[in-house]
């Protein structure tokens, strides 16, 4: 089970409704449960429905519900906009989470280009999706909300691997640079996270599957030695995100405060 906050001090988010796509597991299941204790009514959307609903049902049916989505296709993301308000009064929130590896490890000499439109879709098409049509939403009620994504630091940084995902999540970051700025007017903050990496059912499928694995791999490109990034970490950089606790944010991919203060040297060069 997903890392469970204790009962904050202040609910960042009361009265809050948000969609966390791809909630199942990982950093979205943890994410949903932050959420939650901060007083949000949280939607969880997956294309994983018994995982989906199970995690729903924990953090309990009064604050939390399940919506099988593909957000591949737009009018599943739009439905699920649409089921959201309608179940809850209003959409505030919008974490952009859910994401797929190819499953190979697509080198630039062995990009296997089906592959590669098969998580573009997910991972690039699908996250402006639901960045669109929950900013529609938003300006439709009149909500300053806000919308986080997630993006990784691979994506800056660059590996040996893994290629397509590394290029989806790059794409994610101008996404994000591009839609703060369209949608500040409308008072809608538009942010992103993200991670080295952190153990999760994803990251197990590419042999990360142990807090020692994710250090070893990641040890050397971090300043701040000994910390392992968790879905906790995660977690609370998108609360804090979704909360407007600082209102000026928009536009900001936040690398340092989720991936063990990953070197700036290397993000910037």
């Amino acid at each position: 089970m997903a890392p469970t906050p204790s009962v904050p001090v202040i609910r960042k988010l009361e009265g809050k409704v948000a969609i966390v796509t791809g909630g199942a597991n990982g950093i979205g299941d943890t994410t949903a449960r932050f959420f939650a204790q901060h007083g949000a009514r949280v939607v969880i959307a997956d294309i994983q429905a018994e995982k989906g609903r199970s995690v729903a049902e924990s953090i309990g049916s009064s604050t939390c519900s399940y919506f099988q989505c593909d957000i591949a296709d737009e009018e599943q993301v739009k439905s699920l906009v649409e089921w959201t308000v309608e179940t809850y009064g209003g959409l505030d929130i919008m974490f952009a989470n859910a994401a797929i590896l190819s499953g190979v490890e697509q080198t630039i000499l062995d990009l296997d280009f089906k592959k590669y439109d098969d998580l573009m879709r997910v991972n690039v098409w699908g996250t402006a999706a639901c960045v669109k049509q929950a900013a529609r939403k938003m300006i439709e009620l009149g909500t300053r909300g806000a919308i986080v994504c997630s993006s990784a630091v691979t994506g800056a940084i660059g590996a040996e691997t893994f290629t397509d995902y590394l290029m989806s999540k790059h794409a994610v970051v101008g996404l994000v640079r591009a839609a703060s700025q369209q949608l500040g007017v409308h008072g809608i903050r538009v942010n992103c996270v993200s991670m080295s990496c952190t153990v999760t059912p994803m990251s197990s499928q590419v042999g990360l599957s142990t807090d020692e694995a994710v250090e070893k791999f990641f040890g050397p490109f971090t300043s701040l030695k000994g910390v392992t990034p968790t879905t906790a970490h995660a977690a609370d950089a998108v609360v804090f995100l979704a909360s407007g606790i600082r209102l000026s944010s928009a536009g900001t991919t936040w690398w340092w405060m989720v991936d063990s203060f990953v070197s700036q040297d290397l993000i910037n060069n």
